[in-house]
């Protein structure tokens, strides 16, 4: 009888996210990620990974949930879903030749830096020109929200309430408009 209870409950949760229940959403998203986030930090990962990893995750858990490809089949089944798919994607970011270069990238800079503590400023300058380039070419509503979160330091919660749409909207926004930012640098330094 338990576990039919229980199944009932992740089927009405199921409902809920189809729904867009922001009540039940938020309650969802926050229970689920200190596990995630402990999984990516014993892992070789930060916190900024753990987070990005996350919001990956919980939008491919919501689209999937959407899309009618998940049935729950215990009474754990969604928070298991979820933490399986954070998984995975964090195995393969672990896998990916990018993650590799970027941490034996870091190791390098590391010990460079504590042998040197002065970084050219010609370097630096030309680093921010090719920043400051690709920030013009992103579209407005990228550029509004980039400037108000970084330079007008206005927290996530503010910017949601200015833009009358849920915090989690705006931070999954800030992060697409941040990977597209990221793309047009690296293309610009290929």
């Amino acid at each position: 009888m338990r576990e039919a209870y229980n199944i009932d409950h992740q089927l009405q949760l199921i409902t809920a996210i189809k729904d867009n229940n922001s009540i039940a959403l938020k309650a969802f998203y926050t229970s689920n990620y200190p596990k995630i986030e402990a999984l990516i930090l014993k892992n070789s990962g930060s916190q900024d990974h753990a987070k990005d990893i996350y919001q990956d995750a919980f939008i491919s858990m919501w689209n999937n949930i959407r899309n009618e490809s998940f049935v729950p089949q215990n009474d754990t089944a969604l928070q298991g879903y979820l933490y399986q798919i954070a998984k995975n994607k964090w195995m393969d970011v672990l896998r990916s030749k990018r993650f590799k270069t970027t941490q034996s990238l870091t190791e390098e800079r590391t010990l460079f830096l504590k042998q040197d503590d002065t970084i050219e400023d010609d370097d630096h300058d030309k680093k921010l020109n090719i920043t400051m380039t690709a920030f013009k070419d992103l579209g407005q509503p990228c550029k509004d929200l980039l400037k108000t979160f970084y330079f007008d330091k206005k927290s996530l919660r503010e910017i949601a309430s200015d833009l009358n749409i849920e915090e989690t909207s705006v931070r999954n926004k800030k992060y697409r408009c941040m990977e597209k930012l990221r793309a047009t640098v690296l293309a610009f330094k290929s």
